[in-house]
């Protein structure tokens, strides 16, 4: 895929978020350049940028929390923000750290967001903020005021602010935020969870393993622009991919590897060589990694192991960036 390029929609073009030219200035600085984001209906969808790239700014212009300098959004298929009263309550957002009542309990506090909806039945309003509960294993601190929550089990909590109803998409900015391994594992189900039922998840995240293990689609943001978008399996195969030869004979392999109009490395024993991008994008000039395995096979080259590896998300981000991510956008 392309530098830049939206992923195509599901079949009839069904998008949970569609941005087109999505623009934001603040004053003479550029915030967010032109962006066009186009996430799928029922994706786990990424999106990734460090510090200051506009991730947050991008995401409140898609919920009508900030005006668009200029461009257009689209929430589940209607114009924002004219949409706004109709679409919002089938969104449920966790924005910049959850806003709470610090000197209410859990369960209080969840029942004044629920009476503040106009849609919401009171008489059905203590079985939801449970059920919201147990969905994020607040139940055993449900009755414990906000104030001495420690940071995970506000984010929880804000979570479980964001699930009071069934929401068709959710927007999520750093949801492990403060949250241990097991809380973080927790979260992770739950959102898997969601999508399975049909939901679409929308989440910012700067832990680039979690993305990796939930995320179908993702998008890079860098200095306010969008750099790259789409399936993360065409993200990260477009980074190339490489071979990784184990033989006690390595000279004898890189000459292999060469014939084969490669150009092989070799360190501590590994023949290593670019077999450029794979899935679609490979364009077949490279040989197949079962060719690369049979002529070392004829040349008498004694192959201890082989393996294909495509780079990793972290990989792809700085090559992408020019910078690590160990901030959290």
């Amino acid at each position: 895929m392309t530098s830049a390029e939206p992923a195509a929609g599901p079949a009839g073009g069904a998008s949970a978020i569609l941005a087109r030219g999505l623009t934001k200035r603040f004053g003479r600085r550029l915030a967010v350049d032109s962006v066009d984001l186009d996430v799928p209906r029922g994706s786990v969808f990424g999106f990734l940028g460090p510090n200051g790239s506009g991730k947050t700014t991008t995401i409140r212009m898609l919920l009508g929390l900030a005006r668009p300098t200029a461009g257009q959004v689209e929430l589940l298929g209607e114009r924002m923000p004219r949409a706004t009263a109709t679409v919002l309550p089938r969104v449920g957002a966790l924005v910049e750290g959850p806003a709470l009542y610090p000197f209410l309990t859990a369960r209080d506090g969840l029942s004044r967001l629920d009476a503040a909806d106009p849609r919401s039945v009171s008489r059905t309003r203590g079985a939801r903020v449970a059920e919201a509960l147990e969905r994020v294993g607040l139940t055993h601190a449900a009755d414990k005021k906000a104030h001495a929550y420690s940071l995970g089990m506000r984010q929880r909590l804000g979570l479980a602010g964001a699930l009071l109803r069934e929401r068709e998409l959710l927007v999520l900015d750093e949801p492990s935020n403060g949250l241990d391994p097991q809380g973080t594992r927790e979260v992770r189900a739950l959102i898997r969870r969601l999508a399975d039922d049909g939901t679409t998840v929308f989440v910012s995240s700067h832990l680039l393993g979690e993305v990796e293990q939930l995320c179908s689609h993702v998008a890079v943001m860098r200095a306010g622009r969008l750099v790259m978008s789409g399936p993360l399996g065409e993200l990260r195969a477009a980074g190339g991919r490489s071979a990784a030869v184990r033989t006690p004979d390595p000279d004898a392999a890189a000459s292999v590897l060469a014939g084969l109009g490669l150009r092989p490395s070799v360190a501590d024993g590994v023949v290593t060589a670019d077999l450029g991008p794979g899935g679609d994008a490979h364009d077949g000039t490279e040989p197949a990694p079962e060719s690369i395995v049979a002529a070392l096979v004829a040349a008498g080259v004694r192959v201890r192991g082989f393996e294909v590896t495509t780079p990793s998300l972290e990989d792809r981000f700085v090559a992408l960036t020019g910078e690590g991510f160990d901030v959290a956008g």
